[in-house]
C-alpha cells in the first residue's frame, strides 16, 4: 500500500521516560522521508531554488511503541493532489510487518522569496502522481 519506503535510523535520544519513542519523533520520521523523497529527486533545493515546500498539516495515530536501537521505515505515498498542494500518507513501521503508526502529512509548494503558494512544478506533480497510480494499482 505504500509505493516508497524510506530507512530512518532510531537514536537513544528518540526514546521517552516510559522507554519508547517519543510521539514527537513520529512527525519527525514523516517530514525526514517526505524531504529526503524531495531533494534525492531533486525537487527540493534546501537553501536554494524559487519553489519551497511548506507543511500546512500533519496528523498520527500510534498502534505500537516502537523503541531504540529499532530500526523504522517510513512508507509512503500520496493520497491527493491540488494546484499546489499534496497530501502524502504516511506508515512508521519497525521490525513487524504491521504499522505502528500511520499519518498525514500535506505540504504546499510556495515561491521562496514572497511565502505565497505557487503551481506545483510539472516534474513533482508528475512523480506525486507515480506515487498515487502505484496506490490505486495495489503496488
Amino acid at each position: 500500500e505504500f509505493p516508497h519506503h524510506s530507512p530512518i535510523t532510531t537514536r537513544w535520544a528518540d526514546n521517552d521516560a516510559f522507554g519508547h519513542i517519543n510521539n514527537v519523533q513520529y512527525y519527525a520520521f514523516f517530514d525526514t522521508a517526505v524531504t529526503r523523497w524531495l531533494v534525492e529527486r531533486g525537487f527540493l533545493h534546501v537553501t536554494a531554488g524559487e519553489v519551497v515546500c511548506f507543511v500546512a498539516e500533519t496528523g498520527c495515530r500510534y498502534f505500537r511503541p516502537l523503541a531504540f536501537p529499532e530500526p523504522v521505515s517510513v512508507g509512503m505515498r500520496v493520497a491527493r493532489l491540488g494546484t499546489s498542494s499534496i497530501r502524502y500518507e504516511l506508515a512508521v513501521f519497525g521490525a513487524a510487518d504491521e504499522a505502528a503508526a500511520q499519518g498525514h502529512f500535506t505540504h504546499v509548494t510556495v515561491n521562496r522569496a514572497s511565502g505565497r503558494p505557487v503551481p506545483m512544478p510539472a516534474l513533482l506533480r508528475a512523480a506525486a502522481e507515480g506515487l498515487m497510480a502505484a496506490r490505486r494499482e495495489g503496488v
